[in-house]
């Protein structure tokens, strides 16, 4: 093995190692069950008008919001899960990017809730139907996962080699620099759009902040590693699935610019998209197990 796969192998398990881990699970425990509680309080303190907020504050109307904060700092831990993921395979991340959206789309609900009008028509009423979209897109989007991962679960497993090392080496090197790279947007999206709120009484869309950039990055890194893959293999069917995946988080960055219906449907179409890439890819690989399948 190369000197520098070596040191990429020993810094990715210091830092990816079992202790940190469990460490980072410790953590978005107690801050999601610190951030759900000092979320409340601040609705309740609004509520009692202790405070008055110079800008807009939905999420500070209503007690059901609070479930937003704990979903933010769930998928912080998820991301996390994707970078910790990307060596394995490019389906694993995938698969990985569509439980984020997933939950993103869950934690929009939460946050639109209080704007739901009971009495108002659901279906010519923006929030109502936001509110209906979204719930179906994410029941949509769980079934699609479910099948996604059995596909996943159908890959044709490969030896090990001297080239499929080195790949794999790349990927974790890919990762390691994804870590920082993120934590340092996480903060200073963050951080930008509180100042913008405060200084300036505006801001982007609280569910896209850091989102936007992430995905952009993740889409630069799935290209960058679908380049180092050419290294890899020249098989037509497996260039085509990972260049097919590259497209799926694509569809997902292009949904963060949308709102209401055509946002759903870009996300659901990344998955019908990945499911459909990964089927052909499996019904090419395994046409013997494909003909037993029909025959059952």
């Amino acid at each position: 093995m190369k000197k520098w796969h070596t040191n990429v192998e020993s810094v990715f398990t210091k830092v990816f190692s079992d202790k940190n881990q469990k460490g980072v699970e410790r953590a978005t425990l107690w801050l999601s069950i610190i951030g759900f509680i000092s979320h409340l309080l601040l609705i309740y303190a609004k509520k009692f008008e202790l405070f008055v907020t110079p800008f807009e504050a939905s999420l500070l109307d209503d007690p059901i919001s609070a479930i937003y904060t704990p979903f933010s700092i769930i998928l912080i831990y998820e991301i996390y899960l994707l970078v910790l993921n990307l060596p394995r395979s490019f389906t694993t991340s995938v698969s990985k990017q569509f439980e984020i959206i997933s939950l993103i789309l869950i934690r929009r609900i939460f946050a639109d809730i209080p704007k739901i009008d009971l009495n108002a028509d659901w279906l010519s009423t923006p929030p109502n139907l936001q509110l209906i979209c979204d719930v179906l897109g994410v029941l949509a989007l769980y079934y699609l996962i479910h099948l996604f991962n059995n596909g996943r679960l159908r890959l044709p497993s490969k030896p090990l080699n001297p080239k499929l090392e080195s790949f794999v080496s790349s990927k974790k090197a890919v990762s390691l620099i994804l870590l920082p790279l993120l934590i340092f947007i996480s903060i200073y999206s963050g951080v930008n759009w509180i100042y913008d709120m405060f200084y300036y009484h505006i801001g982007s869309d609280i569910n896209s902040i850091f989102y936007n950039e992430f995905f952009s990055i993740l889409i630069l890194a799935d290209v960058f590693i679908l380049l180092l893959s050419f290294q890899y293999t020249e098989r037509y069917s497996q260039l085509i699935r990972n260049t097919g995946f590259v497209i799926c988080t694509i569809l997902i960055r292009l949904s963060f610019g949308v709102s209401g219906l055509t946002n759903v449907a870009l996300i659901i179409s990344s998955a019908v998209f990945g499911l459909l890439i990964l089927t052909i890819y499996n019904i090419r690989e395994n046409p013997k197990r494909e003909k037993e399948a029909i025959k059952i």
